[in-house]
């Protein structure tokens, strides 16, 4: 099968071969899937688990990519919940084989059915963004209606998803970035906006969430901002400021089928958006992941059209 292959950490993107790699196989509770659309994280090639096992063993040449949405093509001894030729999208373990190939093998419990009206460039962009947004907001940040949420990178495959899922349950979003950033943080719901690069982080008053994906000094001036009894959610690793009478929660996003089905039906009748800022197929990947073009939004790889 044809994939995107990694060899070297030091040379990053340049490093990305496409190669012909063996099918995987099925092991006990897997399904493999035929793979019509991978979804990629750019910080992906600096994550441990892409080079080492859970044993801290080499296991290069890997390949990249844990978010998918494709058909099952088999299933391994033990394997129930998914038939073969159904529909599926979701969340690879990170610690193999990822999604930028034609076929990967992952553990049915991490995938959800992905109806037959969600087009798979979607379902591919929704596992990360979404679920990451979705345990964020309301598993560990025990979001209510009413309350105020400051999103940073408001623009960007999460920080949208964390503003239509906030809006949704009833907070009031203020979102931040760039200059360029402020329409498509606005269009996806944010009811304010602050630009970073400009405006006074600490005119926005108290919040009671912040949800960081920066980190550095905009997380510890953020920390300063949340009100008594407020969190502070990080997806960029430990935290390293605190509110003074709150919460500080750093985490790895899991898969979660009930959560994933979930997203899927806000998909579905229209209450939340994906934001995919890059598509290309595969054979175009290892250019598309080396542009030094700045896009916002989630990079998607067709695998199959």
């Amino acid at each position: 099968m044809k994939a995107i292959v990694v060899t070297d950490q030091a040379a990053g993107t340049a490093g990305m071969t496409l190669a012909e790699r063996p099918e995987p196989p099925a092991a006990i509770n897997d399904v493999i899937v035929e793979v019509h659309a991978s979804g990629y994280v750019p910080t992906e090639l600096e994550w441990p688990s892409t080079w080492t096992d859970r044993a801290d063993r080499d296991r290069a040449p890997s390949i990249p990519g844990h978010e998918l949405a494709g058909v099952v093509t088999a299933l391994g001894y033990g394997t129930t919940g998914l038939a073969v030729g159904q529909r599926v999208f979701g969340l690879t373990d990170w610690h193999r084989d990822g999604t930028l190939a034609e076929y990967v093998a992952v553990e049915a419990r991490n995938l959800a059915p992905l109806p037959g009206d969600v087009d798979f460039t979607v379902g591919a962009s929704l596992p990360i963004s979404g679920l990451t947004a979705w345990q964020g907001l309301f598993d560990l940040g025990r979001l209510r209606g009413g309350q105020t949420v400051l999103a940073h990178g408001a623009a960007g495959a999460v920080g949208t998803m964390v503003t239509q899922l906030a809006r949704e349950a009833g907070a009031y979003v203020i979102g931040t970035g760039r200059a360029a950033d402020r329409q498509q943080a606005l269009d996806f719901g944010a009811q304010e906006f602050v630009d970073l690069g400009n405006d006074v982080l600490e005119d926005v008053g108290g919040v009671d969430l912040v949800f960081d994906v920066i980190g550095g000094d905009i997380q510890k001036r953020s920390a300063a901002l949340i009100r008594p009894g407020g969190i502070l959610i990080s997806v960029v690793g430990p935290v390293e400021a605190r509110p003074a009478d709150g919460l500080a929660i750093d985490f790895v996003v899991e898969a979660d089928r009930t959560q994933l089905t979930e997203l899927a039906q806000r998909i579905r009748d229209g209450r939340l958006r994906t934001n995919i800022g890059t598509l290309a197929t595969l054979d175009d990947a290892v250019a598309t992941f080396n542009s030094t073009e700045r896009t916002k939004g989630k990079t998607i790889i067709r695998v199959r059209s």
